[in-house]
């Protein structure tokens, strides 16, 4: 008869055999499970720092492990240091460590290991004591050693990407805390820094909804970081080493540019169910950075039931020569105030070094014009997107006017020499109003300026000094390097002479930059528009006080007012624009101006020959070898392959027949790009006097960075035409080879150059469960789903909105020997007859 506790033991069997597969459809758990926390100690030659500032091992490094349970622990753990040296080679036994951390030396002291040469990966066992229990921890670990490399490779990778985003996250909810409106301005420096995916979208809602938006499928906001990934692989034969591929091995991802960081769990879950026993079943554990302690979280709650649980715990990987962070400025032509107490220093490019302590004692290194080396520590702040200096000290200290410094420290164990800025003292600035806007200001209205000098890091305020002494608020801005554009108060102001009043970082009296302001000219100069427009320009000066202007019956209202050089310049469209279309070239004419005032002044208007039309008649496309050849079949017919030629043909209008001096200018959508097409130059063929064809070589005319909407329009004696829509051009990628594993959970590889003009790749039509490439990919293959039908879907960067079909036939891989092993298994398995019940 068996006693109740056995009947409920056996029915949570029972139970979670059945919920097993379940569980697995829906993914692995998340880790959110507090687990013991080990302390670890490394140290290499006479240095001696804790695990939180230890990116990689190396090869002699002594390692101290003692793991902290809490007092009312009541089982026994067994902690096993294991040394791997790669997934094709079985560790030597001499190789794992046991210690029994409830009693002796050990259970006090904790371990002390030596990394032993050869060793590539650390492995740390946490399993209940039994009998036997070392052996049989040895025996699986040398038993399956690639399935233990590739755990901690993806133990480590997930770790470091939680990392991020465990920062990211308490940043978010810190700041929403404080002040939400905050978020708005921060959350894309906290991107930048930590390399995490935010949703602009999230940025245009009220604040109070910011922080919610921006936590949204967390695990998806991590962006691949490839110093991380450096990071957790080493050197291993074998397919273990290829954490890339595995981002992208299992149908529930399509993160192109993301992470492995599901995939990395995923992959763990799967390893680690692999090699189950009877009297053991293995859970993996992400450590994080506590102090100095490593804080381990687990996604399975521990059994000590048969099969007993062991604790899988990964150490840093055993590197040759460490993998620095790659640390750039945001802009490197960017100079920095050297009098602000507080430098914000933007970098970007190493997200670990925000949000681990893997990069530590840095500090920002320069020297002082008596040749004495300055040290200034600099902490690492995600929330300001850079490092923070405090230069307090440097107000003792003479600098010259311009010097270098530094970010210099350690990453873990090694020397690191960082990014070097530009730092000026403010009192080498010479500020001098832009020559443009020296007679530009007139008073009556709110007037703009643009200061120049060398650098306007420094600046804090401008105040504007009238004749009386009276200081008056200005708004300013820095809007490129070197220049600062002022706006001015000057509605109730007099005509004279005004000082600008400069505070800076570092100088204790504000900088005098004197201007004039002037009395309002009243002058008006002309107004031209050309013969079936309805529009014209008005010039002279302060026609904000413009009102409208008429020729006959047609009336003008104000439009774009802009100034140049002291003159402005008033676009006006007509009211009636078929009766503006219908006036007369001519000369001469006396046109009326109203002002706002009331009053009236006459301008002398001049109505230009009519602008020169084309209409287009047709237009053709002829691939290249290269594009003809393309394995891109595009749906979109109405767009140009960059190595295409081009033809289309026109029909004068306006005139009626083409000048020998004719020209015909195409460009890009936003006049980036442009050339201009003569029969001179061989860019136009007259079929007639009417009839002209025109021939287009986009990479000759424009070269390779010209992409978009194409328009043109025809120039006729300096006149300008109307621009026309005309084509879209296309960069196309060359795409030489797909090779797909045989399993179609697995993803396929797709191999070529130029793949960062694909946007993003689909294994079916509806282009769902796409893989985004990212902005700039400098790579030549990506993860893709298997194509349908023999055919992947594709849209390209330069026309994003049409989905393309991919010709390209898939080279099958067969299975590892591992995949053919755990098949068989699998089928064995299925094939076994049940227990006796």
């Amino acid at each position: 008869m068996k006693s109740v506790a056995e009947m409920l033991r056996c029915t949570a069997l029972l139970l979670a055999a059945a919920l097993a597969p379940a569980a697995q459809a829906a993914g692995p758990a998340p880790f959110d499970l507090a687990g013991p926390t080990l302390d670890v100690v490394v140290t290499r030659g006479k240095t001696i720092l804790p695990a939180s500032e230890v990116p990689n091992l190396a090869e002699g490094d002594k390692i101290w492990i003692k793991p902290e349970f809490p007092a009312s622990q009541s089982a026994d753990y067994l902690m096993v240091a294991a040394f791997l040296a790669g997934s094709t080679n079985p560790p030597p036994e001499s190789w794992f460590f046991p210690c029994k951390t409830w009693t002796g030396k050990c259970g006090k002291e904790g371990l002390t290991v030596t990394v032993p040469k050869g060793a590539q990966q650390v492995l740390i066992l946490l399993a209940p004591s039994t009998n036997g229990d070392f052996n049989a921890l040895v025996s699986a670990v040398r038993g399956r050693p690639g399935a233990f490399v590739r755990a901690t490779q993806d133990l480590n990778q997930a770790a470091l990407d939680r990392s991020r985003l465990e920062r990211y996250l308490a940043a978010i909810h810190v700041l929403n805390q404080g002040d939400p409106a905050v978020l708005k301005e921060v959350a894309p420096l906290l991107a930048r820094s930590l390399a995490i995916k935010v949703d602009e979208k999230c940025l245009d809602k009220i604040p109070q909804l910011q922080a919610a938006c921006l936590t949204q499928g967390q695990e998806a906001l991590i962006l691949n970081d490839g110093h991380s990934m450096s990071i957790a692989e080493t050197l291993t034969s074998g397919p273990g080493a290829d954490l890339v591929m595995a981002a992208a091995s299992t149908p529930e991802l399509g993160y192109g540019i993301y992470s492995p960081y599901i995939a990395s769990v995923l992959d763990i879950v799967r390893i680690l169910d692999s090699f189950g026993t009877a009297q053991f079943q293995y859970i993996p554990a992400l450590s994080s950075q506590q102090g100095d302690k490593l804080q381990l979280t687990l996604n399975a709650a521990p059994s000590f039931y048969s099969p007993k649980s062991v604790i899988v715990v990964a150490l840093p990987a055993v590197e040759k020569k460490a993998s620095l962070p790659p640390l750039r400025p945001v802009d490197p032509t960017d100079i920095y105030c050297s009098g602000r107490s507080t430098l914000v220093l933007p970098v970007e490019g190493a997200p670990l070094a925000f949000s681990t302590g893997f990069a530590h004692d840095i500090a920002l290194v320069l020297t002082g014009k008596d040749g004495k080396t300055i040290r200034l520590p600099a902490r690492a702040d995600a929330v300001q997107g850079g490092y923070v200096v405090n230069t307090s000290s440097l107000a003792a200290t003479t600098l010259g006017d311009t010097v270098k410094a530094q970010l210099q420290g350690y990453w873990g164990f090694e020397n690191y020499q960082g990014p070097t800025f530009s730092l000026r003292n403010a009192n080498a600035n010479a500020w001098e109003l832009a020559s443009d806007d020296e007679d530009a200001l007139i008073v009556g209205r709110q007037d703009t300026v643009r200061l120049r000098a060398s650098t306007t890091s420094c600046v804090d305020g401008i105040m504007l000094r009238d004749p009386a002494g009276k200081e008056l608020k200005t708004e300013w801005k820095a809007v490129k390097p070197g220049v600062v554009e002022v706006k001015l108060p000057l509605q109730n102001a007099q005509p004279g002479s005004m000082t600008l009043m400069i505070t800076q970082s570092g100088v204790s009296e504000p900088h005098p930059v004197p201007i004039q302001v002037f009395s309002n000219a009243g002058r008006l100069d002309s107004f031209a528009m050309h013969a079936g427009d309805a529009k014209g320009v008005l010039k002279g000066s302060r026609l904000d006080e413009v009102a409208s202007l008429q020729i006959g019956a047609v009336t003008f209202t104000p439009g774009d007012l802009s100034t140049q050089a002291s003159i402005d310049s008033l676009t006006m469209p007509a009211s009636d624009a078929q009766a503006a279309a219908a006036l007369k070239p001519d000369s001469g004419i006396a046109a009326r101006v109203t002002l706002k005032d009331g009053r009236v002044q006459r301008v002398n208007a001049s109505i230009d020959a009519p602008r020169p039309r084309v209409a287009l008649i047709g237009k053709s496309v002829q691939p290249s070898r290269s594009s003809g050849d393309s394995n891109i079949q595009l749906a979109n017919q109405d767009v140009l392959p960059q190595d295409a030629r081009f033809t289309f043909s026109v029909r004068a209008q306006m005139p009626a027949t083409f000048p020998p001096d004719q020209i015909i200018e195409v460009a890009t959508d936003d006049e980036a790009f442009s050339a201009k097409l003569t029969i001179a130059n061989g860019g136009i063929r007259l079929g007639d006097a009417k009839v002209a064809l025109v021939t287009l070589d986009p990479i000759k005319a424009f070269g390779f960075s010209a992409f978009g909407p194409l328009k043109f329009r025809p120039i006729s004696n300096s006149v300008n035409g109307d621009w026309q829509p005309l084509v879209s051009l296309v960069r196309l990628p060359q795409l030489k080879e797909l090779k797909c594993p045989e399993s179609p959970e697995r993803a396929c590889k797709l191999s070529g150059s130029d793949l960062f003009l694909v946007d993003s790749v689909s294994g079916n039509a509806a282009f769902d469960q796409a893989v985004q490439v990212s902005d700039g990919f400098p790579g030549f293959s990506l993860p893709v789903p298997h194509p349908t039908n023999g055919k992947l879907y594709l849209k390209l960067r330069d026309d994003p909105a049409v989905i393309n079909t991919v010709a390209l036939e898939a080279q099958l891989l067969p299975l590892s020997p591992d995949e053919i092993e755990q098949a068989a298994a699998a089928k064995r398995d299925a094939a076994a007859p049940p227990p006796p019940q």
